[in-house]
């Protein structure tokens, strides 16, 4: 509308021109009807003009608007589908993201989880490594823990063997093995002689040339279950024992008695020969051990013929199965006279009573109890094979003390009855 008015009066200016320029060169009327109608038609064109000005304004002005509108509306869409866009991108970006994260949380939980078992794997690797390791220490601390204590045990036993030779090496010079000898005699009665014994030979100034064959009794494993011959000549016992009368097959070496303490027989008789060995070394005399440990392979026969072919006499160290603490007493040949006129018993009986009763002199001397008479009569392997003076001392009983103390007492008066015996 005020573009319309605009071109009115631009239209106006323009006549008003014209008129003033025909009047000053030409008639004036007629110009001007001319001119009029020109610019009617002119005017009317112009409204014309102006009206398809407009209307195409209008229509272009539609179309601008129409195309400013579609612009806005593409640029809005544009910027609403930017904008979904966006937001679509920051859904999709934060869906990516989300799963994104999720997956690097999942990574990172996997990783994490892979770390935790890992390290819950070591933890329980190491725990179960530590309780088979805590098992197979206590085991190998168990296992260990037995093997010091025998290892102890063995090295308690190896130094009192080693004392026993150390405090004895003062009182010998030396020491010699003597083996088995199939050859001597009555050596093909035994049965039990696979051990050998040992000769000690004193180092005192004072020796006394004479060897004393100490029999630690008892101490032969399966020693129970073998028989041998009653006497040489196969007759029959004639006294019971641990072999009943009237047997001509005895046991080969007995398992001996206990102590009311369940102590063994055959350790105490042993603890008691290694205490007489030392001090009969030290006072000049040779001693022949025919036990020195808790097993010897050696029946009675076998150690009666070692001592005979060895030494100058023989004592075999006993305690009685009694219980009264009955004291000491030795063990001759029976008063039967078959018995005793029975070789070797016919021969060498009456060496046997001198050499018993010279040790219990001996044992009275040292103060120690005597059973009776100190005398026992029987019939036994040891008498029935002997070729030199041979006792069984019974040194006490089951109910009797048998420490170190009592035994070295013991020793003394075997010690002092031996030199009554040999007159030195």
């Amino acid at each position: 509308m005020k573009k319309k008015k605009i071109l009115g009066l631009m239209l106006a200016g323009t006549l008003l021109f014209s008129a003033c320029g025909k009047n000053a060169g030409g008639p004036h009327v007629s110009t001007t009807k001319v001119e009029s109608t020109s610019l009617t038609e002119k005017n009317e064109s112009l409204d014309e003009n102006i009206d398809v000005t407009l209307e195409t304004s209008k229509e272009n002005g539609a179309e601008d608007t129409k195309e400013a509108i579609s612009g806005h509306e593409a640029e809005s869409t544009v910027e609403t589908k930017a904008e979904t866009t966006a937001e679509t991108t920051t859904e999709n970006t934060t869906e990516i993201t989300a799963e994104t994260t999720a997956e690097i949380l999942s990574e990172t939980s996997v990783e994490n989880t892979s770390e935790i078992t890992v390290e819950t794997t070591e933890e329980s690797t190491v725990e179960s490594t530590v309780e088979p390791t805590i098992a197979s220490t206590a085991e190998t601390t168990k296992e260990t823990t037995k093997e010091t204590t025998k290892a102890a045990k063995d090295d308690k036993e190896e130094v009192t063997e080693k004392t026993t030779e150390g405090e004895a090496g003062d009182n010998y010079s030396s020491k010699s093995t003597i083996k088995w000898n199939a050859d001597w005699k009555y050596a093909s009665f035994s049965k039990i002689n696979s051990d050998s014994v040992t000769l000690y030979k004193t180092a005192s100034s004072s020796a006394k040339n004479k060897t004393i064959a100490i029999n630690a009794g008892h101490g032969t494993k399966g020693g129970t279950s073998v028989k041998t011959q009653c006497h040489p000549d196969g007759s029959a016992k004639v006294s019971g024992g641990s072999t009943a009368k009237g047997a001509t097959m005895a046991t080969a070496v007995s398992s001996g008695t206990s102590f009311l303490d369940g102590t063994s027989e055959a350790y105490a008789n042993l603890q008691l020969a290694i205490i007489l060995k030392d001090l009969l070394l030290k006072n000049g005399y040779d001693v022949l051990m025919i036990r020195e440990s808790s097993d010897s392979q050696l029946d009675n026969i076998a150690r009666t013929v070692f001592a005979n072919n060895n030494a100058d006499c023989h004592i075999a160290i006993h305690y009685d199965s009694t219980e009264t603490d009955k004291g000491f007493f030795f063990i001759g040949a029976i008063d039967v006279s078959s018995y005793k006129n029975m070789e070797p018993v016919k021969s060498h009986w009456k060496e046997h009573d001198d050499l018993g009763k010279a040790l219990v002199s001996g044992e009275k001397a040292a103060g120690v109890k005597i059973y009776g008479g100190g005398y026992m009569g029987l019939d036994l392997t040891q008498i029935s094979y002997s070729t030199i003076p041979s006792v069984d001392i019974e040194v006490g009983d089951r109910a009797s003390d048998y420490s170190k103390a009592t035994q070295s007492k013991i020793a003394d008066g075997i010690l002092l009855g031996l030199d009554e015996y040999f007159g030195k």
